[in-house]
């Protein structure tokens, strides 16, 4: 067994200083940061691609949610298994690379069935970035700081949702949505080439100060002993059902805005990049550096925390589709803003605290499956199917109805799936594998 020290003092060790793991760190979180970007950017564009490729809304939800998350998921196990056994940054540069430029290549589609294609490449792409990221950080962040690291990582959701309104709201009011997504893509060729030849690959297992095996466990074997332990059935399903909300509103807010209160573009990016990005971005690091702080008494408040936080969201969540004023509407979605993004970096670093190092990350694959088959899969697609189902009747108030139907239900669902995960919390993550 080799002591801390000896790791430290190990010349092939590349993260041995505290400047070293933070870069890493910084520079994985924009990656994650363009991830979002590139996803997100449709959200704010797609009223202006409905009036001209003449879609649906069952049509934009598959675009924003079922196509895109069928593709991510069915390539995402496939690249975490290459990630658990091969060179991770290589993976991440690869995968950027992709979905940078299938983002640009939607600006340049001309009827539904391009652009489903451009976003299925773009999901291709975006499948090969979380894994083996949340495996990286794991191996050079110790436990006790795992959940933080893994926060800050997962800031890059809200900061890339930031940029993708603020930026798709203004370049469509100015220029268009095909020069949006073209401005928005280009940049992440260059960063996959930064990736490439500044980031260094870690030692596995390094900050445990254990020897891992060069054995990758089958990957029945990672399943079976993740749904084994009742913590994961029940965190996992709570984490589906808050991405459920998360993505069936930021892929419909702004429709929902521009439609029932006449806002434009521009101005409502702006307002929903500061509730959705920077602020949400507040509440996923804030709900990691809490967990961590509040689990030295009790390690159930990873999963408590998210519960508290789900309860707190359900009646601003009706508000904000209830109210005829839409400013008031906007201020009260820096609640759910905040807070439905609290859950995210304590889960995936739960969720690797249960397994081994090197199921890591296949472990976040199984976990962003079932997430985004649920969330991002279902979250806008039922949405955008309720909304068309109830046009007839509500006219251009169907998508406010759909959402105020729909939204505060699954929000509190979700509260209650996260207090019955920490029941075996405790005795699931003293039975961890090494």
């Amino acid at each position: 067994m080799t002591s801390p020290s000896q790791h430290e003092a190990t010349p092939t060790n590349p993260y041995a200083t505290t400047k070293a793991r933070n870069y890493a760190l910084v520079l994985l979180t924009i990656v994650y940061s363009f991830n979002f970007i590139d996803r997100q950017l449709l959200a704010i564009l797609q009223e202006s691609i409905k009036l001209e490729l003449s879609l649906s809304d069952s049509q934009l939800g598959l675009l924003t949610g079922f196509a895109f998350a069928l593709f991510y998921v069915i390539a995402g196990i496939p690249i975490a298994r290459w990630a658990d056994r091969s060179n991770r940054r290589n993976i991440i540069s690869l995968s950027l690379g992709l979905w940078s430029l299938m983002t640009a290549v939607s600006g340049l589609t001309h009827n539904f069935i391009q652009l489903l294609a451009a976003r299925v490449g773009v999901g291709v792409g975006e499948a090969g970035g979380s894994p083996p990221s949340h495996s990286i950080v794991s191996d050079i962040f110790p436990a006790e700081k795992r959940a933080s690291a893994m926060s800050f990582y997962s800031t890059g959701v809200n900061i890339g949702i930031l940029f993708g309104f603020l930026l798709g709201g203004w370049l469509n009011e100015f220029f268009g949505w095909r020069v949006a997504f073209i401005v928005v893509g280009a940049p992440g060729v260059l960063l996959a080439l930064l990736v490439r030849f500044s980031l260094k690959e870690p030692i596995r297992g390094l900050t445990e100060n254990k020897l891992i095996s060069d054995e990758q466990p089958p990957f029945a074997e990672v399943l079976r002993l993740l749904w084994s332990r009742r913590s994961f059935r029940h965190m996992v399903f709570a984490g589906s059902l808050n991405a459920f909300v998360i993505y069936a509103t930021v892929n419909w807010l702004a429709s929902f805005f521009i439609r029932s209160h006449g806002m434009n573009t521009g101005e409502l990016g702006t307002w929903l990049a500061l509730s959705s990005g920077l602020f949400g971005a507040i509440g996923v690091f804030g709900g990691g550096f809490f967990a961590d702080k509040l689990a030295l008494r009790d390690r159930r408040w990873y999963v408590w925390l998210s519960a508290v936080m789900m309860l707190i969201c359900v009646p601003f969540t009706a508000a904000i589709y209830w109210l005829d004023n839409q400013y008031i509407a906007l201020l009260l979605a820096f609640v759910p803003g905040t807070l439905f993004n609290v859950y995210l970096g304590t889960t995936i670093s739960t969720t690797h605290g249960l397994v081994g190092q090197r199921m890591r990350a296949t472990s976040s694959a199984i976990l962003l499956l079932v997430l985004n088959i649920i969330g991002l899969g279902l979250g806008p697609w039922s949405v955008g199917m309720l909304s068309d189902y109830l046009l007839p009747s509500l006219g251009a108030e169907s998508l406010r109805y759909a959402l105020l139907y729909i939204i505060p239900a699954v929000t509190f669902w979700s509260a209650c799936h996260f207090y019955l995960a920490a029941r075996t919390l405790r005795s699931d993550l003293d039975n961890a594998p090494s």
